[in-house]
């Protein structure tokens, strides 16, 4: 019985068939590939090779050999067997086996079976329908000659290039003066606040609710002339009385350095007591919107009030000047 029909079927299906006691055959994946000295292409392929290790009996090939022949499976490995014995006993007598559409099958001078596969038949089932072809080189296309071209081109766009940056050169710098020329020039002031030229004069952001004197909480405050927001540790701290830390009447020609406005006087009062503790005379200043700004100290020029201000900002950040 010939079984190599049920090898090759087999072989479409399976990555490995084993022959037993005489060897297996594997099916590995090549991808598609370019003989450029035949300029040939060739599609993806599933080349066999032979492993005589691979001899045990997995039941593949007698499986399919029953069910198609209608015989036990037993009387299909005898039928194995039997082809196997005639096969060796042909190899060993040096002639050549060949598997039809499998491969070649022939025995060295050292007297060790060698295996040539069949180039001819594909075992990849993706690949059924395509067939190997030849292609012809391109004439007259020669590369340089594209180089060279836009080699040509490139004083051109270079030339263009440098225009473009010489008229930015000069552009830019006077849009930038422009700029500056015509911004308004509390833009370009320090962060000093007065009556005339605040716009939120009459308004103050301020995100504090009702706190007790005695709550562990950080009270964030908004300056009203929109500078950052003044963090104001509020501890365990016992607010002065409200005696000693008295509203100020405002004269007129002083700068304050204003550290925080608060809606509620508690809240005021214990951010006197810190400036206190720190060596400050502060004071609590009742705004006309109603809000309740300390200051921690007032000085009579402006280069005084800002160098303080520069010094007490790192304690007290968004700490900002007041002129009254």
């Amino acid at each position: 019985m010939d079984i190599t029909p049920y090898i090759r079927e087999l072989l479409f299906s399976h990555d490995c068939v084993i022959v037993p006691g005489f060897g297996g055959f594997i099916g590995n994946y090549a991808p598609a590939r370019i003989d450029n000295a035949s300029s040939t292409f060739y599609p993806p392929v599933k080349q066999i090779s032979f492993n005589r290790n691979l001899n045990s009996n997995d039941g593949l090939l007698a499986g399919r050999i029953s069910g198609h022949s209608a015989i036990t499976f037993n009387e299909a490995v005898s039928r194995i067997e039997e082809f196997v014995g005639r096969v060796k006993k042909r190899i060993e007598n040096g002639e050549k086996v060949v598997f039809d559409n499998i491969g070649t099958f022939t025995v060295n001078h050292e007297g060790s079976i060698q295996f040539e596969p069949d180039r001819t038949v594909n075992y990849l089932p993706g690949s059924y329908g395509l067939e190997s072809f030849q292609f012809s080189a391109l004439e007259g296309y020669d590369v340089r000659k594209q180089i060279t071209r836009h080699i040509d081109k490139d004083p051109e766009r270079g030339r263009a290039t440098r225009i473009f940056l010489w008229r930015a050169a000069i552009i830019v710098p006077l849009i930038a003066l422009a700029t500056i020329i015509t911004l308004p020039t509390h833009f370009l002031r320090p962060m000093i606040e007065t009556t005339t030229l605040n716009p939120l004069i009459k308004t103050e952001s301020v995100t504090v609710n009702d706190i007790k004197p005695e709550s562990n909480l950080k009270v964030q405050v908004t300056p009203e002339a929109a500078t950052p927001p003044t963090s104001v540790e509020a501890g365990p701290v016992t607010p002065a009385p409200s005696g000693n830390i008295s509203d100020i009447k405002v004269q007129e020609g002083h700068f304050y350095l204003i550290t925080g406005s608060f809606k509620l006087r508690v809240n005021a009062d214990q951010q006197a007591s810190l400036l206190k503790e720190e060596g400050f005379d502060p004071e609590v200043i009742t705004a006309a919107n109603g809000f309740f700004r300390v200051s921690a100290l007032r000085c009579n020029d402006l280069s005084t009030a800002i160098e303080k201000k520069d010094s007490l900002i790192k304690k007290f950040p968004g700490t900002w000047v007041r002129k009254m």
